[in-house]
């Protein structure tokens, strides 16, 4: 699982959005209008909108807090300092943990069976073996530091208890969030923008005209925000 973590590590960044693609992969939905009725799409769009926004507020939050130096040194795992506060204190892979959620999220979204029955398993076994390529590495270079983070910290579930005292005590950094993720929150938003007014034309009144108005109004926006951001970040106009 290391050897295959450390394979998959290498094509991270491009996971995302390859798993983000395969949203539009046809399949038989997961609600269909013959079991839940005529307004079948409100369960699709509530839980699936749920669950996504809540795996991007928790990367918000973890990056905002306490955000950690990790990456990649020649296709290998790489980390300055072990860091355990902010969210890392309630979870060792919140970043992770808040991918699985937006996917998780925008599959339900997307009303596929087959995203959920096999593209999210396929997700959550590459995520696990990356997390144990990243760990022996960790516990490489840290030892019983790491061990003792462990052994408090769970992997995947977020300890709730000390959630209020750990925002409490801390400050979020808002422009360290939207200069780290406005490549994710593009992708992200353009994505459920397309679903949404794709894939259920109920809420467009089923009026091709107006959805082809929304998505040429919408998506434009979405891209004009992404290049200001870029280029604020790009020219030190806005620094963390």
């Amino acid at each position: 699982m290391i050897a295959i973590g450390n394979f998959f590590f290498r094509y991270r960044n491009w996971i995302f959005i390859l798993f983000y693609a395969a949203l539009f992969i046809p399949s038989r939905p997961l609600f269909s209008e013959e079991i839940f009725g005529g307004c079948y799409y409100c369960w699709p769009i509530c839980l699936g909108l749920l669950i996504t926004v809540s795996g991007q507020l928790i990367r918000g939050a973890t990056i905002g807090l306490a955000y950690i130096v990790r990456g990649g040194s020649q296709g290998k795992p790489y980390a300055e300092g072990l860091v355990t506060d902010g969210i890392f204190n309630h979870c060792r892979n919140p970043l992770y943990v808040g991918n699985i959620l937006m996917l998780l999220g925008v599959g339900i979204l997307a009303n596929s069976l087959l995203y959920i029955a096999v593209v999210i398993p396929v997700f959550l076994f590459i995520y696990q073996s990356i997390v144990l390529a990243e760990e022996n590495f960790l516990r490489g270079k840290f030892g019983t530091g790491f061990d003792a983070y462990c052994k408090s910290v769970n992997r995947w579930i977020p300890r709730i208890s000390g959630m209020g005292k750990t925002f409490g005590s801390m400050k979020f950094n808002w422009r360290r969030w939207i200069l780290k993720e406005y490549n994710t929150q593009y992708v992200w938003l353009s994505g459920i923008t397309l679903i949404l007014l794709l894939k259920y034309p109920a809420l467009t009144g089923n009026n091709p005209e107006c959805r082809n108005t929304l998505l040429a109004a919408i998506l434009p926006v979405l891209l004009l925000l992404y290049l200001l951001v870029r280029y604020l970040k790009k020219s030190g106009k806005m620094k963390e």
